[in-house]
C-alpha cells in the first residue's frame, strides 16, 4: 500500500499542460493561494492536468462534481490514473429519495421514503475508511460531500484493528462486531453481517466487495484470509486488518444515554411553547411521535428518521453545522477541486435554503423538533471556511470564481484541435437553411446537433427535420435518463445524423462525430443565449477538425460578441502553436459506449423465450425453451455486474429490467415510487 501518489500515464503534458500544471502547482506552495482557477477550453484535457496537480502536490483530494454521471467519469479516469492509490465515489446512495414534507394548505403529511443502493453505500463506506486508513486518498464526490454524516472522531474511535496472534476470545470479538452494528447471519450473511461456527468468524465488511475469515487458536487470532465472497477462494492472507462501524451514523453507548436526555428535554420545552400558544393539536403530535422514537432508541438504538436527532446524537450544540465528509480530510492539508464550477458552485450555494424551508414547516407543525434543522447541508459560508486549497475547474467559469482569481488557462489541445469556426446568419429562413447545411454534413457521414430555445421547438423541428427525409431525433428533460443516454450513444454510431435539444447538450458531451452545431434563434438573450452557454453548446463542435458552429441571429447581442470574441483569441493561439510545432489536427477518435441494452444476441433470446411462454404455458415448456431462458439470464447477468463494476448504473439498471421481463413474462414497471397516502393533521 503506497503513502505516495503514483500517476500512470503513457502520454506526458503537453500543450498548455506544462505550464498550467506549473503555475498551479506554485500558487499554492510558493504562493499559498487560497484559490486557482484553470480555465480549459473543451478537449484541452483538465482531467489530466488535475492528476499531474495530485501527483505534484501529494495531497489527498476531494473533487466535487455537480452530478453523479459526470462524478463517475471523473472517478473512471482517475482511477486509471492512480491504479495504486485509493480512489473513491462518494455520491447519494439512494435509488429513491422522497423527503418527509408537510403541506400546510392541504393538511397534508408525506413521510419519508426512500430505496438505498447498497453498492453505493458500500463506496460511501470504503471512502471514509480510506481516508481514515490512507494518505494517497482521492474522494470523487457530488454535493452530496456538504450532507451531515457521523462525528470522524467518533467512527474513528470505534473502528475495531486486529492483528496475528492478538490476544482476544471469540465471544469478545462478536460482540464488537455486534456494537459495529454488525448482524449476525450463520446461512447467508451478507455486507455488513457475520457468521460464526465453532473456531471461524466470517465478517462480510461493510466497505469491501470480499469478506475476511479469522480462524482462532483458544483467546487467539491464528489466522485471517480474505476470501471470495461466490468461489470461497482465497484471495490473499494478512496479518492486520481493520473493521469500521457498518454505518456512517454511529455512536457509543454513553452518547446515546446522554441523547435520549437531552431529547426529553427539548421534547419538554417544545410542548410547553405550544401549549403556551394554545396549538394543542401541534403539542399532542410532537409529543407522540418523539416519545416513540425515544422508546425505539431506548430499545433497539435506532428509530425512523434518526438523523433528525444528530444533533443530540454527536453532543453537538444547537446552531452549529453538522459533520460532513470533508471532517474526514486532514485539516489544512488537503486539496479540493470544483469540476465545472460555473455548474457547481450554485448547487453548494443552494442546497441549505432549499433543505431548511421544508424542515421549518415540519418543525411549526408538531412533526420535528426544532434540532432537526440541525440536520442539514453545509451552508456555502461553513464549506468555504473548511476550504484551504481550492481549484476552481471550468472551460466557462463564473463571475464568482473571477472575482476571486485571475485564471490559469488552457486553450492548447494536445491534439492540436482548434475551437470551431463561428459564422452567423440571418433569422429569416433559418430553417430551410439549416436543412441545407445538415444535408450537406449527411452526405459527409458527419454528425449534426441543433440547440432549440423550447422542447416544443425542438419536437417539431425534429419531425419536420424527418418530413424532408434527415433521420433525425429530439433530446429533452422529458425523456427519462436511460433513453437520453441512449440516443446519445445512437447518434455517435450513426443510427441518425441530426440530434435536436436545448440546453441539456451544453456540458458533459464528448462528441467527437460531431462537425457542425446549429444555434437557432441565437440573439433570444437569456440563460440558454448567455455567453457561457453559448460557449459551452459551441464546445460540442471542438473535438472534430472539421467542427462549425452556425448562430442564427439578427442582432448581435453583448453574449454573442463576447463568445465570439473568445473564441477568435483562442483559435489564433491554438493556430500559432500548431504552425511552431508543426502539428496538423485529427478528429478525436474514441470508441463508441455500449448500449445501455443488452447485445442484440440477448435481447432476441428474451424476446423469443417470452413469447413462447407465453404461447405455450409454464407446463409445456420444452428443454428448448429451457436452454434458452438459462442462456439469456446468463447473458444479462455478466453484463449487468460488468455494467455495475465500470459504475454505468443507467445500463445496469436496464438490464435488471429486461432480465425482470425474462423471468417474469413482462415489464418491470419502472414508474416513479409513489408515497404511501398521506396522512391526515391529528390522526
Amino acid at each position: 500500500m503506497p503513502d505516495r501518489f503514483i500517476l500512470h500515464s503513457e502520454y506526458q503534458p503537453a500543450g498548455d499542460q506544462p505550464a498550467a500544471i506549473d503555475a498551479l502547482v506554485a500558487g499554492i506552495q510558493r504562493d499559498h493561494l487560497h484559490y486557482q482557477t484553470l480555465q480549459g477550453v473543451t478537449g484541452s484535457g483538465k482531467t489530466f492536468t488535475m492528476a499531474n496537480l495530485i501527483s505534484r502536490l501529494q495531497m489527498p483530494t476531494l473533487v466535487i462534481s455537480h452530478n453523479k454521471t459526470l462524478a463517475a467519469q471523473l472517478y473512471s479516469e482517475l482511477k486509471a490514473f492512480f491504479p495504486e492509490n485509493a480512489v473513491e465515489y462518494f455520491v447519494s446512495y439512494y435509488d429513491y429519495y422522497q423527503p418527509e414534507a408537510y403541506i400546510p394548505a392541504t393538511d397534508t403529511y408525506i413521510a419519508k421514503d426512500s430505496a438505498i443502493n447498497d453498492e453505493l453505500e458500500r463506496l460511501r463506506l470504503a471512502a471514509t475508511g480510506s481516508l481514515l486508513e490512507r494518505k494517497d486518498t482521492i474522494v470523487v464526490s457530488s454535493v452530496s460531500c456538504i450532507y451531515g454524516m457521523g462525528d470522524p472522531e467518533e467512527f474513528a474511535k470505534l473502528e475495531q484493528e486486529i492483528v496475528i496472534d492478538q490476544s482476544i476470545s471469540r465471544d469478545d470479538l462478536l460482540r464488537k462486531l455486534v456494537a459495529l452494528q454488525y448482524t449476525r447471519n450463520d446461512l447467508a450473511p451478507e455486507r455488513g453481517q457475520f457468521r460464526a461456527a465453532g473456531d471461524t468468524v466470517e465478517v462480510y465488511l461493510s466497505h469491501r466487495e470480499d469478506y475476511l475469515e479469522i480462524q482462532f487458536w483458544g483467546d487467539t487470532i491464528d489466522q485471517m484470509i480474505r476470501r471470495n465472497v461466490v468461489s470461497r477462494t482465497e484471495i490473499e492472507r494478512v496479518t492486520q486488518a481493520t473493521i469500521f462501524p457498518c454505518k456512517l451514523f454511529v455512536t457509543s453507548e454513553e452518547k446515546l444515554m446522554m441523547a435520549r436526555r437531552t431529547i426529553r428535554e427539548e421534547l419538554a420545552e417544545q410542548v410547553r411553547s405550544f401549549e403556551l400558544a394554545n396549538r394543542l393539536v401541534e403539542a399532542q403530535r410532537i409529543h407522540q411521535r418523539t416519545t416513540y422514537d425515544l422508546e425505539m432508541l431506548q430499545e433497539v438504538g435506532y428509530c425512523q428518521g434518526i438523523e433528525n436527532y444528530s444533533r443530540h446524537l454527536s453532543g453537538r450544540p444547537a446552531g452549529s453545522r453538522p459533520f460532513t465528509l470533508i471532517d474526514y480530510f486532514p485539516k489544512d492539508n488537503f486539496l479540493t477541486i470544483i469540476d465545472e464550477s460555473h455548474a457547481t458552485l450554485p448547487q453548494l450555494h443552494a442546497m441549505q435554503n432549499a433543505d431548511r424551508n421544508r424542515k421549518n414547516v415540519l418543525v411549526d407543525n408538531g412533526f420535528r423538533l426544532p434540532s432537526a434543522l440541525d440536520n442539514r447541508p453545509l451552508s456555502y459560508d461553513e464549506f468555504k471556511s473548511l476550504q484551504k486549497n481550492v481549484l476552481f475547474v471550468s472551460a466557462t467559469p463564473g463571475a464568482y470564481e473571477l472575482s476571486l482569481t485571475k485564471p490559469v488557462k488552457q486553450i492548447i489541445r494536445p491534439t492540436g484541435l482548434l475551437d470551431p469556426k463561428v459564422e452567423i446568419r440571418p433569422l429569416e429562413g433559418q430553417v430551410d437553411d439549416a436543412i441545407d447545411e445538415i444535408r450537406t454534413m449527411v452526405e459527409k457521414h458527419e454528425r449534426v446537433l441543433v440547440t432549440t430555445l423550447t422542447k416544443k421547438m425542438a419536437e417539431e423541428l425534429s419531425e419536420y427535420l424527418r418530413k424532408v427525409g434527415i433521420n433525425s431525433r429530439y433530446l429533452h428533460s422529458d425523456l427519462d435518463a436511460l433513453e437520453r443516454v441512449d440516443i446519445i450513444r445512437s447518434l455517435r454510431s450513426g443510427e441518425f445524423d441530426c440530434l435536436v435539444g436545448i440546453n441539456l447538450l451544453r456540458e458533459g458531451l464528448d462528441l467527437p462525430e460531431v462537425a457542425l452545431v446549429i444555434v437557432m434563434d441565437a440573439d433570444k438573450e437569456g440563460f440558454l443565449r448567455s455567453t457561457t452557454s453559448l460557449i459551452q453548446t459551441a464546445g460540442r463542435a471542438a473535438r472534430n477538425a472539421d467542427g462549425r458552429v452556425i448562430l442564427y441571429a439578427d442582432v448581435v447581442t453583448d453574449s454573442i460578441k463576447q463568445m465570439m470574441e473568445e473564441t477568435e483569441t483562442r483559435r489564433e493561439k491554438q493556430m500559432a502553436y500548431n504552425k511552431e510545432h508543426h502539428i496538423t489536427p485529427q478528429t478525436i477518435k474514441r470508441a463508441v459506449q455500449a448500449s445501455l441494452h443488452a447485445s442484440e444476441e440477448a435481447r432476441e433470446t428474451v424476446a423469443r423465450v417470452v413469447q413462447k411462454k407465453g404461447a405455450k404455458g409454464v407446463a409445456e415448456e420444452s428443454a428448448e425453451y429451457d436452454y434458452d431462458v438459462v442462456e439469456a439470464k446468463r447473458q444479462l447477468q455478466e453484463e449487468m455486474q460488468a455494467a455495475a463494476d465500470a459504475l454505468e448504473f443507467e445500463r445496469a439498471a436496464m438490464l435488471r429490467d429486461m432480465l425482470f421481463e425474462l423471468e417474469h413474462g413482462k415489464k418491470k414497471d419502472a414508474s416513479p415510487k409513489r408515497s404511501p397516502r398521506p396522512k391526515k393533521k391529528g390522526k
